[in-house]
């Protein structure tokens, strides 16, 4: 079955080449100009991934992505003209799977929409693994916090299912981010912490007297849940 995509950006050009090329590669596209659109749309169906540009009528990217985030996990690339390090973070802190700027090679927005959807439909562990009140179902990619759904996006289920099976363990920034293959957010620290701050928020964990994700000043961070032990037969 074809993956749908909801490309929402008021170029109309740019639209139609990516409806054009996107559709070679089997991908079935919807166009949003503007975020109105784009809403009613996801309101009608649900698409696999969304491609939402920075630079919009009515609101900016900044804030669908935010409104998107509320209602949906959907992986979300975003797209912007402006590639400075700030809007990265301000688009990771409030959810977006990708970051590429403008101009762009189609061919490497077709690299980074197989590389999200990989991620989520990749083979995973079939097997639902607990610790400490935490359920992960690694085939639909979830995370359950003492009964209740975490609504983790694909980068934050993807750096916490590496901590998760690997209890006990230091994990590097560096690992972490290699984790995040194909995701172009410039292999600096900081976009790892706000992946980190983000699960927490999710999760309720408290940095200063941790149930979960311990940090390990200089080094990283580490799962410490209670009864781990049975996460790691996970990896």
């Amino acid at each position: 079955m074809s993956k749908r995509i909801l490309v929402i950006d008021d170029d109309r050009k740019l639209t139609v080449l990516l409806k054009e090329y996107l559709g070679r590669f089997g991908y079935e596209v919807q166009v949003a100009l503007k975020p109105s659109d784009a809403f009613a749309l996801l309101r009608q169906e649900q698409p696999d991934l969304i491609i939402l540009d920075l630079m919009l009528p009515e609101m900016d990217g900044f804030e669908v992505c935010r409104q998107i985030r509320a209602d949906y996990s959907i992986p979300i690339i975003m797209l912007t003209a402006r590639g400075d390090v700030a809007d990265r973070i301000v688009g990771l802190e409030l959810g977006a799977d990708d970051y590429l700027p403008k101009p762009f090679e189609p061919r490497e927005l077709v690299a980074r929409i197989q590389s999200v959807l990989r991620r989520l439909d990749g083979p995973q562990q079939s097997r639902r693994r607990s610790a400490s009140g935490i359920v992960v179902d690694f085939d639909r990619q979830s995370v359950e916090v003492d009964g209740k759904d975490a609504d983790l996006t694909t980068a934050e289920f993807e750096i916490f299912s590496l901590l998760f099976t690997n209890p006990g363990k230091v994990m590097t920034r560096e690992r972490l981010l290699d984790r995040l293959r194909g995701i172009d957010w410039d292999a600096f620290s900081r976009s790892v912490d706000v992946l980190i701050s983000r699960l927490r928020q999710k999760l309720g964990d408290d940095p200063k007297s941790p149930r979960y994700i311990k940090t390990v000043w200089g080094s990283g961070y580490m799962f410490i849940g209670e009864d781990a032990e049975a996460a790691s037969e996970a990896t």
